[in-house]
């Protein structure tokens, strides 16, 4: 797996999830249309128990111990194995582990068991049409309707979107309030109000755009404090931004292993394309980005785990974000150069890992957003000096 000192029980874990992905997971991705959540693949991530493993085991409880070191591992080895699988899995804890986190008792058993089942599809709606790195910005409104709540508004680049069967939605409650004045709320898919749209991107995954339309929401699905939504926001997006940048390790590791299959096996001028000096060394480039990525995203997630500072978990939590996703899109595009035009032929694995790599530079904060978080906090590291 690389330098970093995993334990052998976090080894035997990772042979036996890579296991499990390849016998069971892969043969079912594909079987849906592409752009459209796949329910049987979802399921049988749930009868696994992979679903599982994103709450550290128990779903009643947010998730403790190694949780985000375990995360990262489980998603660099399905990635490495299919995309389809691992986006399908990220997708639902990234959805409902601010349910998780902040809900209270009732909400929590209304979604979550279904969600580790797998039955249960969530999604993550906090991007609107005017608000995307600027997250405090959001203007979708929620306002008070008795006890109860009412959405109005829009929001945009949803995964999961329309077909999620609970959003978490981040809301503005109190204008002209920036950050604070955001809340966040479990929203049934079904609700009255809701309509939405699917977008057609270049990621294969399912995206789209939600209208809110005076949708109600009960006092129950407030998920934290009023106004606190923000939190509730940053707190998950800490947690998942590592594991982000493992899934990006996680398809340059599949697309290097199919380079070098190739370049080996490929006759070209007499001999070996790998004897080519440059091929060669374009190799080994390759291979230092793919280990340099993989112990920063295992550095965040030991940082997360062991209950560092926040400080200290946003910029560990941003390098390993920014560093993984950025050299991945470098490895899978040299990948496609070295295969040459098959590896853009429709169906081939580098084309399917090309059109895949390239949005975790943009979700969960764009590679410019990481780089302010990075600057901000070594600066107030120096700061304090």
């Amino acid at each position: 797996m690389s330098g970093f000192a995993l334990s052998a029980d976090q080894l035997d874990y990772v042979e036996r999830v890579r296991a499990l992905a390849t016998e069971h997971l892969l043969p079912m991705a594909g079987i849906e249309e592409e752009g459209r959540i796949n329910r049987p693949l979802l399921t049988r991530l749930g009868e696994l128990g992979l679903l599982r493993d994103l709450f550290g085991g128990d779903p009643k409880q947010p998730p403790t111990d190694a949780a985000a070191m375990q995360l990262c591992l489980l998603r660099e080895t399905i990635a490495s194995v299919s995309t389809e699988a691992e986006t399908a899995l990220a997708l639902q804890g990234l959805g409902s582990y601010p349910i998780l986190q902040s809900g209270n008792a009732e909400t929590i058993e209304r979604w979550i068991p279904g969600v580790v089942a797998g039955t249960t599809v969530a999604a993550f709606a906090l991007t609107e049409p005017g608000a995307g790195s600027d997250a405090a910005a959001l203007s979708l409104v929620a306002e008070q309707d008795g006890e109860d709540w009412r959405l109005s508004g829009e929001k945009v680049w949803i995964s999961n979107a329309p077909e999620a069967d609970v959003y978490t939605v981040f809301a503005r409650t109190t204008a002209d309030a920036g950050a604070r004045g955001v809340t966040a709320f479990a929203v049934d898919g079904a609700s009255a109000g809701l309509t939405g749209e699917h977008l057609d991107l270049l990621s294969p995954h399912p995206i789209g755009r939600l209208v809110f339309d005076g949708v109600r929401v009960s006092p129950v699905d407030v998920l934290g404090d009023v106004d606190a939504g923000f939190r509730v926001a940053m707190r998950t997006l800490d947690l998942f931004r590592p594991s982000v940048g493992a899934f990006a390790t996680g398809m340059a590791r599949a697309a290097l292993d199919a380079t070098i299959d190739h370049v080996v096996d490929r006759q070209a001028y007499g001999d070996s394309l790998v004897a080519q000096q440059s091929v060669a060394h374009s190799v080994a480039s390759m291979s230092m980005q793919l280990e340099a990525s993989r112990l920063l995203v295992y550095a965040a997630a030991s940082a997360y785990d062991a209950g560092a500072d926040r400080s200290t978990i946003s910029r560990t939590a941003a390098m390993a974000k920014l560093f993984a996703t950025e050299a991945a899109q470098q490895i899978v595009d040299q990948c496609v150069q070295l295969h040459g035009a098959r590896a853009l032929q429709r169906g081939h694995l580098l084309e399917h890992l090309y059109r895949d790599v390239r949005a975790p530079r943009i979700y969960e904060g764009a590679s410019e957003v990481q780089l302010s978080i990075i600057a901000r906090e070594v600066l107030k590291q120096r700061s304090t000096r």
